[in-house]
């Protein structure tokens, strides 16, 4: 078989690449160019998808034996990735621009790219598991729980699936660290990249006001209690997210002494309202844009994980059977706590991935 190996410069991708060529298949190398100004990327231990990382990947493929390519995807990326990340903390949601490139970049993209040069698979070092199963491909989490990545691809189709590898499934990250340096490969120590690639200092907040200028839905506003009292001031509403604790910079403690969370974002009128922990517990979750691994349930009584590294939450999940606005419905047995609209909803039924939907609103049903 053919496979585009996406290598990223880390030491997953690189022994992910190793273990496709070892199981016969013939393997080409590509890194994937995703910034139209480089520097403004992250750099150095903390990188993903720099020149550094790029020459890394490069020297992976060249310890490997393989051919290796660079491929510029920095216009569909900013489009597809870095637009929508300012677009929906704009409109008060909370993103996952990690997910958002497994849709449209990695997946998509690179996939369309790969099958249209006469490529079979596209292998990655994502933690996921696949499995043949009764209705086609499926996607399970990874035996090491403590690095499953099956959050962040619940974003993928069965037609995706089936031109998928994920060679890194069944082994826990210590030992593909050891493997990487049997191999020769000088990424095997290399730290794991962290936070958001495009934002160069991790300052999310002052990224997002810096590039939405005049964009922005507000440059300022209130801080306000539930019942509508000032707190504080704010310099913008993209500063923050539905369950912060921290930097609200609230000079009035609270009655009770204890501390307070983000439980609303109104980014038309600037207004962020804040409250105790026990008011951000919701128990419903409406979903929009669902995406399948496969065939569509009608209902399911399963799990969701909410979060990247978030727990799982047992669940009854309810599909819409209306073509034109399909959506879900989840209905958690346990309170969950600080969930934002724009987060993904991936459904599992036990370890298999089932698909995910875009968070539309909560709220708690029961007390």
């Amino acid at each position: 078989m053919r496979v585009i190996a996406a290598m990223s410069g880390g030491v997953d991708s690189a022994v992910a690449a190793a273990r496709a060529v070892e199981a016969g298949h013939d393997v080409t190398g590509i890194h994937l160019a995703l910034s139209r100004n480089p520097a403004s990327y992250r750099s150095g231990a903390r990188g993903c998808c720099t020149i550094e990382d790029s020459n890394d990947a490069r020297r992976a493929a060249d310890v490997i034996g393989i051919p290796f390519y660079v491929w510029d995807l920095s216009d569909r990326f900013h489009e597809d990735v870095v637009v929508d990340f300012m677009d929906e903390y704009a409109a008060g949601r909370t993103p996952n621009p990690c997910l958002r490139c497994n849709e449209k970049i990695k997946f998509a993209a690179v996939l369309d790219r790969a099958l249209n040069l006469g490529f079979d698979a596209v292998a990655t070092g994502h933690y996921a598991v696949l499995k043949d199963g009764p209705d086609g491909v499926e996607l399970h989490r990874a035996n090491d729980q403590a690095k499953d990545q099956s959050y962040v691809l619940g974003v993928l189709t069965q037609d995706q699936l089936k031109h998928s590898l994920f060679p890194l499934g069944d082994t826990p990250k210590p030992l593909v660290r050891e493997e990487a340096a049997r191999r020769g490969l000088l990424v095997a120590d290399k730290p794991d990249s962290h936070d958001i690639c495009f934002v160069a200092d991790g300052d999310n907040a002052g990224w997002l006001k810096e590039k939405l200028g005049e964009r922005q839905p507000n440059t300022g506003g209130s801080i306000v209690d539930e019942s509508g009292v000032e707190l504080g001031t704010h310099t913008g509403t993209v500063g923050f997210t539905i369950g912060q604790r921290k930097g609200l910079r609230i000079g009035v403690p609270a009655a009770d002494g204890r501390p307070r969370f983000v439980l609303d974002i109104e980014p038309v009128s600037g207004t962020v309202t804040v409250g105790p922990k026990e008011h951000l517990a919701i128990d419903h979750i409406s979903g929009i844009r669902p995406l399948w691994a496969g065939s569509a349930p009608t209902t399911l009584d399963g799990s969701v994980q909410l979060r990247a590294h978030g727990d799982e939450h047992r669940a009854r999940i309810t599909v819409s059977s209306s073509t034109n606005e399909p959506s879900v419905e989840i209905d958690l047995h346990d309170v969950a706590y600080g969930i934002a609209p724009g987060q993904a909803a991936v459904i599992y039924d036990g370890t298999r991935v089932v698909g995910s939907a875009t968070i539309a609103s909560t709220r708690r049903v029961s007390q």
